[in-house]
């Protein structure tokens, strides 16, 4: 059981590194899988979009997760907005970083209105499941790319 009070992680974020510190009783298998392992040990899409045309920031104050997305807008050939790019900084466990990981994943070159229909249990299925307790995480990922995208969308 990992105890509340204990930083298991520290999550730092500059220009072109990312630090990532584990406890050595941090990754039990009977916890993570393999892909949630290597979401939250290689985490893609990590960093923030320069002139992004949406922000989304939750937090979850029970736990401490804090999440920030950002996205650029583009068009595909049918000249329906696609999210181009995304990217999110996170400080959290390793739950809140592999899904924030795989939430980029999955809205990358989709529509704006495909992007806003990922739902939390389409998050933690793609990652092979997360135990009960964390799937909390998977909403906040889900929430931080929908505020973007109506952050987005309100500018327009």
């Amino acid at each position: 059981m990992i105890r509340r009070n204990n930083p298991l992680i520290i999550y730092s974020f500059n220009h072109y590194k990312t630090i990532i510190k584990l406890k050595k009783y941090f990754m039990t298998t009977s916890q993570y899988n393999p892909k949630i392992i290597a979401h939250f040990t290689s985490p893609h899409n990590v960093g923030e979009i320069k002139d992004a045309d949406g922000v989304g920031e939750v937090g979850n104050p029970m736990c401490g997760d804090m999440m920030k997305l950002t996205i650029k807008v583009g068009r595909n050939k049918k000249d329906e907005e696609i999210i181009e790019d995304v990217k999110f900084k996170t400080y959290g466990c390793a739950a809140a970083i592999a899904t924030s990981s795989m939430v980029t994943d999955m809205a990358m070159g989709k529509t704006l209105d495909e992007a806003l229909k990922i739902t939390r249990q389409d998050v933690a299925e793609e990652l092979g499941g997360l135990p009960e307790i964390k799937m909390h995480c998977s909403n906040l990922a889900a929430d931080a790319l929908r505020k973007a995208i109506e952050n987005y969308r309100s500018k327009g």
